[in-house]
């Protein structure tokens, strides 16, 4: 467990007890510090053991508190009880920003935060598997893998890899990052922020909260994170520019399509920063192995590959999928987030029929019908999946990468995903 000597003797409120909540207040406890907790789910609150500094009770006084830590999810903008954080001039912070208090405390060592609209999940992971590779002690987190505050800290000269939400770099002021890694900006969670400008902005937080001296790696295949790029250029050695083209991927399995290009020269650029030899980084791209619900190959029947991108959760990270593959049965809807999938149309011609699903399923039939020779309105994941493999040919790709959300039909993208592999396995 990850702890701070500074927590002792302060008091927290603590929103949310699921995995990383959970975490944060056991680390706050071993920490010396005293804590009020609180989730809506009455198992949550109950699977906590009595503790003399401990309180679970709805949090209805924050007058007192040195901080409140809530969940990544908890909407700033919106929630009543981030207002009256604010009110109370009590700090609204995450678990990410209780790491970067805690790193005093901890044995010499190096973190890399990256973030993005798409790609960062895979990314983490390759940054993680290379220093793996290289032998470095490593540990991935933040928005991926374990809480952060819930693992063993590493030995000197470990490296902490963090994939780091824009809601996670908004409960953070003092993450001071030895490598940060912004891949791209495209709309997303735009209702919790002041517009597309409000959320680049909260992206290049990331860049504003470094030292003098410590490496950024930007992606500049789109506006935003040109502009970003652009306002980092007063740097003279520690700013890594990267642009996914020309680069040979045929070596590396798992990383094959136009976004993994992107990917793989992020992961080169921090690789590098952090001295890796360029005989193992390359060992690393060539045994890295896929993300579950990220251009996972689940199966292939009857010269059939069944592949699972529920990860994909909008136009903008499904676009990529649809480029690695030439025959394409597209499984797409959920719960959308905009009008349009404007961001996959350069690659409609990869796809021989769609099979709509979930609440987005009416408008996506009607988007596409005219664009891709077979539109079926499936409606359920279970019919998609039935029809795709029945019309599918050998050599043929079907492909769960659903543009959208989850939450309509499932708890989240990784159900999505368990239930598209289950489905594939119960074919006959």
């Amino acid at each position: 467990m990850i702890v701070s000597r500074d927590w002792a003797g302060k008091r927290y409120a603590v929103l949310g007890l699921a995995r990383s909540g959970a975490a944060t207040v056991s680390a706050l406890l071993a920490g010396g510090a005293s804590v009020v907790a609180w989730d809506s789910d009455p198992a949550k609150r109950e699977a906590f053991a009595a503790h003399d500094r401990l309180s679970i009770a709805p949090l209805d006084d924050l007058s007192g508190f040195d901080a409140l830590v809530v969940s990544p999810g908890v909407p700033l903008n919106t929630h009543p009880l981030a207002a009256a954080a604010r009110a109370a001039g009590v700090p609204v912070i995450s678990d990410i920003e209780l790491f970067a208090q805690a790193r005093k405390d901890l044995p010499s060592h190096k973190v890399v935060g990256i973030t993005g609209t798409n790609g960062k999940s895979t990314t983490t992971a390759l940054v993680h598997h290379i220093l793996k590779t290289a032998g470095v002690p490593t540990l991935m987190g933040g928005n991926i893998g374990l809480p952060i505050l819930g693992q063993e800290p590493l030995p000197e000269g470990g490296v902490y890899v963090l994939e780091l939400s824009s809601y996670q770099i908004d409960l953070t002021q003092s993450l001071d990052c030895d490598v940060a890694v912004l891949l791209n900006i495209t709309p997303d969670h735009l209702d919790r922020y002041d517009g597309f400008a409000g959320y680049a902005a909260s992206k290049a937080r990331l860049f504003a909260m470094q030292s003098a001296g410590h490496v950024a790696v930007v992606g500049t295949g789109d506006e935003a994170s040109a502009h970003i790029a652009q306002g980092l250029a007063g740097r003279t050695d520690d700013l890594v520019t990267i642009a996914a083209s020309g680069i040979d991927q045929s070596r590396w399995p798992a990383l094959q399509g136009p976004h993994n290009a992107q990917n793989a020269q992020a992961a080169i650029a921090v690789a590098r920063a952090l001295g890796i030899a360029e005989d193992v980084i390359e060992a690393g791209l060539r045994t890295y192995a896929s993300l579950p619900h990220r251009m996972q190959h689940v199966a292939t029947r009857n010269g059939v590959a069944f592949v699972n991108d529920s990860k994909a959760t909008n136009p903008e990270s499904t676009a990529p999928a649809l480029a690695a593959f030439s025959r394409v049965h597209w499984i797409v809807g959920g719960k959308r987030k905009g009008d349009d999938l404007d961001a996959c149309t350069p690659h409609l011609g990869h796809v021989v029929a769609a099979y709509t699903i979930g609440e987005a399923a009416p408008l996506f039939f009607d988007l596409l019908k005219d664009k891709v020779p077979v539109v079926d309105q499936s409606g359920t994941l279970e019919a998609a999946v039935a029809h795709a493999a029945a019309a599918a040919q050998p050599g043929d790709t079907v492909l769960l990468s659903p543009a959208c959300a989850s939450f309509d039909q499932f708890r989240d993208y990784e159900a999505r995903g368990d239930a598209f592999r289950a489905t594939v396995e119960a074919l006959a």
